[in-house]
């Protein structure tokens, strides 16, 4: 077998004996023995962290030396890798499902909001009740996720 020099450009700065990186044009390029194998924009932070963990994940290089020769803080680049290996590419690319999302508003919560509705309490009294605001209950009968009792008084 025979064995490969790393031969890198002249402004590669190094990350360990076989891999570096350079930056050109906007763009960070990675290489391994002077061959790109990843590159991204400089703006692109899901790329980058996508890189990272990937490179730590097949044993390239350490987060440590990552963390080095980046800048970058160690536990973010073990937070990154710990993510790729357990949840896949996805995770830095698919956006979040966070939308309309509410922490107190429980799907066991809207159940009990609307039982009080349905039983023609007014939304100033279920708000106390529940230590929500009233505008959180009329966006969500606004929304079409609660509805106001038809009972009249």
């Amino acid at each position: 077998m025979q064995t490969q020099l790393p031969l890198f450009p002249e402004e590669t700065k190094r990350i360990n004996m076989a891999l570096g990186y350079m930056e050109h044009s906007g763009f960070r390029y990675y290489l391994h023995n002077g061959n790109p194998i990843y590159y991204h924009a400089l703006k692109d932070r899901n790329s980058y962290r996508f890189i990272l963990a990937n490179l730590v994940t097949n044993q390239l290089c350490t987060a440590v030396e990552l963390a080095e020769a980046l800048g970058e803080h160690r536990k973010n680049i073990e937070r990154y890798t710990k993510a790729f290996r357990e949840k896949g590419a996805s995770c830095f690319f698919a956006p979040k499902e966070a939308h309309a999302l509410c922490y107190k508003f429980t799907r066991s919560l809207c159940l009990e909001i609307q039982f009080c509705l349905d039983e023609g309490k007014s939304v100033s009294r279920i708000a106390k009740d529940f230590s929500v605001s009233k505008s959180a209950i009329h966006y969500h009968i606004k929304n079409g996720r609660l509805r106001k009792s038809k009972v009249s008084p």
